[in-house]
């Protein structure tokens, strides 16, 4: 087993602890604690959180439009089509929009690509990762992590750049690609770049990441701290909405648009080709779900909704790196599992490796947002953004 399986199996293993799938007296002991280590994890995210707001800290300002996606939980609460649906939004309204994203387990460039790099611009501080310019798709997934590959794929005319230092990225993409529009892609907790607007998600079928902060429950800092946000998504509701949880956050920011929404397949897709198939196409089918995200049981179960039989479930850590070996492994086991078909996220497809040989179809799943309740109120938040008014049909 090499380092990076041995991380993704404690990963694994702190997160069956976190969330009480693992019994006995050692996982009390892990539990109580991880318990003292949020208390102390929470004083130190309110004391920042004070500094920023007294301005003893003051954030960096760019001179443009910044407006932050983000989410109170770690994972899971389908923050991706939220980026996509809104940066598409603003870019139709006229605006030049440039995503920024640290990109979460994506690839440092070579050494020398760096020292290239710091040659031809003159600079000792090497350059943002540019994943699109609008224009060109210019990084593969590896390098510029699935997240930002996914959405620079998706949006051919918005720019993506990936680095950590959001402020040195956003200064590039004004400079560099004439961007008039930044989004901080899960920019929530970034207070490093000042944000004229903020955009909470909160996923329905776990709000509140178990009611306690990291280490022990999943939550970045206290649900209370959602009054920040300008507009609140609520995410993967059924028809019926999130009326009681809507009204929960209703009392914590009196002030937040609401927004009810699901994430909605589309189709299916080729992972390895541009064929697209209908949904309809899963009833009565007998598929192998492969996925490496944060919640696989959402994905699982959208499956069967469409009426497909599941004969082989494969879950990785969240955001794994798929080998060569595993994908052949995984087809192998799908086969022998009486699978017709291997089905997997958009998300995790850009990170499968390219196999000449299939023995059985893999397809990923296309997913977008949808929204109940607050359509109207999101388009007239895009009109304010872009200093347009907003025409209804």
């Amino acid at each position: 087993m090499n380092n990076k399986q041995k991380i993704e199996q404690l990963e694994t293993y702190l997160l069956d602890v976190i969330e009480g799938r693992i019994k006995g007296k050692m996982a009390l002991v892990m539990r109580s604690i991880l318990h003292v280590l949020s208390w102390i994890f929470a004083i130190i995210v309110q004391v920042r959180l004070w500094l920023y707001r007294h301005r003893i800290i003051r954030p960096n300002t760019l001179g443009c439009q910044v407006i932050s996606v983000g989410n109170l939980t770690v994972g899971g609460t389908g923050k991706t089509p939220v980026v996509e649906v809104f940066a598409r939004h603003l870019q139709k309204q006229g605006r030049k929009v440039a995503i920024l994203s640290r990109g979460y387990k994506s690839k440092e460039l070579p050494f020398l690509q760096k020292m290239t790099q710091r040659i031809t611009t003159g600079k000792i501080e090497t350059p943002p990762r540019v994943v699109s310019d609008g224009k060109r798709l210019l990084l593969d997934s590896h390098t510029a992590g699935d997240e930002p590959y996914m959405l620079a794929s998706n949006l051919p005319d918005v720019a993506v750049v990936v680095d950590k230092d959001r402020v040195k990225a956003g200064k590039y993409a004004i400079k560099e690609l004439g961007c008039d529009t930044l989004i901080l892609d899960d920019g929530f907790q970034y207070l490093k770049l000042g944000h004229r607007l903020d955009i909470a998600l909160v996923d329905q079928t776990n709000p509140f990441g178990g009611g306690h902060l990291l280490p022990r429950g999943l939550l970045r800092e206290p649900m209370r701290n959602i009054k920040r946000a300008g507009f609140i998504f609520i995410t993967k509701c059924k028809e019926g909405g999130a009326p009681e949880l809507k009204e929960q956050l209703r009392r914590m920011n009196p002030h937040a648009e609401i927004s009810e929404c699901r994430h909605a397949a589309k189709y299916l897709k080729n992972v390895f080709g541009s064929t697209t198939y209908d949904l309809n196409k899963l009833k009565g089918m007998k598929i192998a779900a492969v996925s490496a995200i944060a919640v696989p049981e959402s994905f699982e179960n959208a499956l069967r909704d469409f009426g497909a039989e599941i004969v082989y479930a494969k879950r990785f850590s969240d955001h794994h790196r798929f080998s060569q070996q595993e994908i052949i492994d995984t087809i192998n086991q799908s086969i022998k599992s009486g699978a017709e078909a291997i089905l997997t996220t958009e998300k995790d497809a850009v990170r499968f490796p390219f196999i000449e040989r299939l023995d059985i179809p893999i397809w990923f799943m296309r997913v977008e947002i949808e929204m109940f309740t607050g359509e109207e109120e999101f388009m007239d938040w895009i009109s304010r953004i872009c200093f347009k008014k907003h025409r209804t049909a």
